[in-house]
C-alpha cells in the first residue's frame, strides 16, 4: 500500500499536488475509456462517422449512469473524512458500509430501467434512424455491465478521502490500460464493431472494480469495506451531501441531450447527424479539461473535510489559496492548447475535410470560458466539502439552468451552429457569480465552525 497522506498535518502545499496530480491523471484516464471508444469506432471503415454519432448519442446516458456513483461516492467520502478527522473512526467504518450498499443497490435498479427503456431514450436523445442501430448495440451491453461501473468509481472515492491518492488512480489506471488494449482486438480482430467497444469497456470498469474490494478489505487501508450497520439517518445524509456533485453530472448528461436534440433539429436531415458527431467530438475534448478539474477539486475535497472537523480554520484557507492557484494555471493551459492545437485532437476521430474543419470550430467556441471553470468547480466541491451542500447545489443548478436556456434560445436566431456559444457564456457568468458567493459566504462560514461541537454523531 502506497504511502498515506497525513491530512491533519503534511504541508499544505506539498499535500494538495499529492492528492490533486494523482486524482487528475486519474480523471484525465478515465476520460480514456469513452475517448478510446470514439476513436476506434470513428476509425471503422465506412461506418466510422455514423458509428461515432450513434455512441455520441449513448454519451449522456453513460454520464449519467455514472452520477449517481457519484452521488454515494463524493456524497459519502466527505462525511467519513469529517468522522476521521474527529477521531471517530467506528462512524466513518458504517458510513463506507451504507454507501456500499447504497451502491450495489442503484446499480441493479438503474439496470433494469435502462435495459427497459433504452430504445425510446435513444430516439428521444438524438438518435436517427441511421445511427440508432450503433446506439443501441453500444448501450445495450454497457447497461448490462454498469453494476462494475457504478461501484469501482463509487467506492474509490473512499479510497482518496483516506489519503492514498496513488490507490485511487491505479484504480482508474488498471481499467483505462486494459481498455486501450481490449478495444482494437474486439472491435477489429474479432470484427465486433461497436458491440467489441462496448465488450471492453464492461470487462475493463469489472478489472477495476475487483481492484477497488481488495484495496478496502486490505489491512492497510484505515477504513476498511465491511458488512452491515445499515441506517437511513446516514444514507440520508450521504444522499445530501452528494447532490450536489450528482446534479452536477445528471444535468450535465441532460444537457448534453438537449444538444444533440437541438443540433438534430436544426441540422435537420443533411447536417443533423453531421452536427452530432461534431458534438461528440468537442464533447470528448471538453472532458479532457474538465474531468481533471473535477479530480483536481474532488481530489483535494479530503483536505478540506478532515481539517473542517479538527477545526484547523488555517489549513482550509491555504488549502482554497492552493487550488484555485493550480486550477487557474490548468484551465490556463488547457485554453491555450485548445485554441491553437484542436485539429491534432480531432484528427484522432475522422479525417472526413468536413467534419475536421466544423469540429476545430466548435473545439474553439466551446473552450472559450474555461479558465473561469476552476473558481466554479472549486467554490462547488469546496463548500459541498465544508457540508454546506445546498448552497452547491444551488450554484451547480444555476449554472446548468443558463446553459440549458442559452442552448434552446441561440439557435432560434443563430442556428444549429448557435447552440455551442451557450458553454462559455454561462461558465464565464456563473463562475464570477460563484466566486463572489464564495467571498461572502466563507468568512462566516469557517468563524462558525470554529465554536461549533464537533457533529460527528449528528453525521
Amino acid at each position: 500500500m502506497a504511502r498515506a497522506n497525513d491530512l491533519g498535518h503534511d504541508p499544505i502545499g506539498r499535500l494538495v499536488l499529492r492528492l490533486a496530480i494523482p486524482s487528475m491523471l486519474a480523471q484525465l484516464v478515465n476520460v480514456l475509456y469513452s475517448i478510446v471508444d470514439r476513436m476506434y469506432i470513428g476509425n471503422i471503415p465506412v461506418i466510422g462517422d455514423t458509428a461515432l454519432a450513434g455512441a455520441g448519442v449513448c454519451g449522456p446516458i453513460v454520464t449519467l449512469i455514472s452520477s449517481f456513483a457519484m452521488l454515494v461516492g463524493v456524497g459519502g467520502g466527505p462525511l467519513m473524512a469529517i468522522s476521521m478527522g474527529a477521531g471517530d473512526m467506528a462512524h466513518a467504518k458504517k458510513i463506507l458500509a451504507n454507501c456500499a450498499m447504497m451502491l450495489a443497490v442503484l446499480s441493479l435498479v438503474l439496470t433494469g430501467i435502462m435495459l427497459a427503456f433504452r430504445e425510446p431514450m435513444l430516439m428521444a436523445f438524438g438518435a436517427s434512424e441511421a445511427t440508432f442501430p450503433y446506439a443501441d448495440e453500444y448501450l445495450t451491453v454497457y447497461v448490462c455491465g454498469s453494476l462494475f461501473a457504478v461501484l469501482s468509481v463509487g467506492l474509490n472515492q473512499f479510497i482518496i478521502c483516506q489519503g492514498f491518492s496513488g490507490m485511487g488512480m491505479a484504480t482508474v489506471l488498471i481499467g483505462a490500460v486494459l481498455n486501450i488494449v481490449l478495444d482494437p482486438v474486439f472491435i477489429f480482430v474479432l470484427n465486433m464493431g461497436v458491440k467489441g467497444a462496448a465488450i471492453a469497456t464492461v470487462l475493463s470498469q469489472a478489472a477495476g472494480f475487483v481492484f477497488v474490494v481488495c484495496v478496502l478489505l486490505g489491512k492497510k487501508i484505515h477504513v476498511r469495506l465491511s458488512f452491515g450497520g445499515y441506517d437511513w439517518r446516514v444514507m440520508r445524509r450521504v444522499l445530501l451531501y452528494g447532490l450536489s456533485p450528482f446534479v452536477i453530472t445528471a444535468t450535465d448528461s441532460i444537457l448534453l441531450i438537449v444538444l444533440n436534440t437541438v443540433l438534430q433539429r436544426y441540422g435537420g436531415a443533411e447536417m443533423g447527424d453531421t452536427y452530432v458527431t461534431c458534438a461528440t467530438i468537442v464533447q470528448s475534448c471538453m472532458q479532457i479539461i474538465t474531468m481533471p478539474l473535477v479530480g483536481l477539486t474532488g481530489g483535494t475535497q479530503p483536505i478540506l473535510s478532515f481539517n473542517y472537523g479538527a477545526k484547523r480554520i488555517d489549513r482550509i484557507k491555504r488549502t482554497y489559496v492552493w487550488v484555485f492557484s493550480v486550477g487557474l494555471v490548468f484551465t490556463t493551459v488547457m485554453f491555450l492548447v485548445s485554441q491553437f492545437a484542436g485539429g491534432v485532437f480531432v484528427n484522432i476521430f475522422t479525417q472526413n475535410p468536413e467534419q475536421v474543419s466544423l469540429s476545430v470550430w466548435g473545439i474553439r467556441v466551446f473552450t472559450l470560458g474555461v479558465i473561469p471553470l476552476a473558481l466554479q468547480y472549486e467554490v462547488v466541491d469546496g463548500f459541498t466539502a465544508l457540508g454546506v451542500p445546498k448552497l452547491a447545489v444551488m450554484l451547480s443548478l444555476g449554472r446548468k439552468l443558463l446553459y440549458f436556456m442559452l442552448t434552446i434560445l441561440i439557435p432560434l436566431w443563430a442556428g444549429a451552429a448557435g447552440a455551442f456559444y451557450a458553454e462559455p457564456v454561462s461558465d464565464v457568468f456563473c463562475a464570477a457569480v460563484s466566486f463572489t458567493v464564495y467571498l461572502l459566504v466563507i468568512g462566516r462560514l469557517l468563524r462558525e465552525r470554529e465554536i461549533m461541537p464537533d457533529p460527528t454523531r449528528a453525521l
